[in-house]
């Protein structure tokens, strides 16, 4: 990665899983209301490659930028940073 810049990272939880290789990724984040100078919880989903397909439904994971994969995929799994509890 020398020599290219840093690329843009984001944190989330996963909400689907159903896909070949692919997870939706649920990032939060908190906004000032203007008027009412009030923090609102905005959420944004972004599609991932999970090439090893071992992410679960609530997981919480961390993603990178990365070259255009398929028409919405522009974000790679980097790793899991918390797993979660199996009912």
């Amino acid at each position: 990665m020398s020599g290219r810049g840093t690329s843009k990272t984001k944190t989330g939880i996963v909400i689907s899983n159903k896909m070949e290789k692919s997870i939706v990724v649920r990032v939060d984040r908190k906004v000032k209301h203007q008027m009412y100078k009030k923090y609102i919880t905005r959420s944004s989903k972004f599609m991932a490659h999970d090439a090893k397909n071992d992410c679960q439904i609530g997981d919480k994971v961390r993603i990178i930028e990365s070259r255009p994969l398929s028409k919405e995929k522009r974000w790679r799994l980097l790793e899991i940073l918390e797993r979660a509890e199996q009912v």
